[in-house]
């Protein structure tokens, strides 16, 4: 499986007490296709910018659409970008894609989900659910940044998740920050919104 489909499978199946907004996923799930490309040397990074490596043959859909979708001339897109152009209702095109294959069932609630998906969302039982709940569980750095990002756990793990490859620290540190900016401008949206609404209610509501 890839790194996308682990992080959502991870998203809608860990217990939190945070939902976690479509735009955030959506951003961090492109910041994890890049991650994949970049460990498949289909990309490389020259400082933030994304400059496209071989072509690798991809049998995963939505990978391949991000394989096909980057930027081939000079001066390239940044990480940050990308992010912000790939990620465009992405979280929407995975949800569609597992449930397609049968990886995520329509039913009646029988548990609360993490994730605000629109309707009765239920993952089904499958190797590659199992496969992404052992990668999590063994604290694999890569997926347990994301999911820091997402804010998936409840209290930030006291020591950052020990990444090695310098490239793949760059995406992270900005998916982080890309989220952050996206949570500031929805707070901002909010309190425009209330301060709007207190004035045209007027004094005494």
């Amino acid at each position: 499986m890839t790194t996308p489909r682990d992080l959502l499978f991870v998203t809608m199946d860990v217990e939190s007490s945070r939902t976690v907004e479509r735009g955030n996923l959506s951003l961090a799930l492109a910041g994890a296709e890049l991650i994949d490309l970049l460990e498949a040397q289909a990309v490389s990074l020259d400082g933030d910018r994304i400059v496209p490596g071989y072509r690798p043959a991809v049998a995963d859909r939505l990978m391949d659409e991000a394989a096909s979708s980057l930027d081939q001339q000079p001066p390239y897109e940044s990480v940050d970008d990308w992010l912000w152009r790939r990620g465009r209702g992405l979280s929407t095109a995975y949800l569609t894609a597992f449930e397609t294959e049968g990886q995520l069932t329509r039913q009646p609630r029988n548990r609360w989900i993490p994730f605000r998906s629109g309707g009765e969302l239920t993952l089904a039982d499958s190797p590659a659910r199992r496969a992404a709940a052992a990668r999590w569980t063994a604290g694999e750095p890569v997926l347990a940044a994301l999911a820091t990002a997402l804010r998936l756990r409840d209290e930030r793990p006291e020591e950052p998740a020990d990444v090695a490859d310098e490239a793949v620290e760059t995406v992270l540190a900005t998916v982080a920050d890309a989220v952050n900016e996206l949570e500031f401008e929805r707070q901002r949206r909010a309190i425009d919104d209330e301060a709007f609404s207190n004035i045209w209610r007027g004094p005494g509501g």
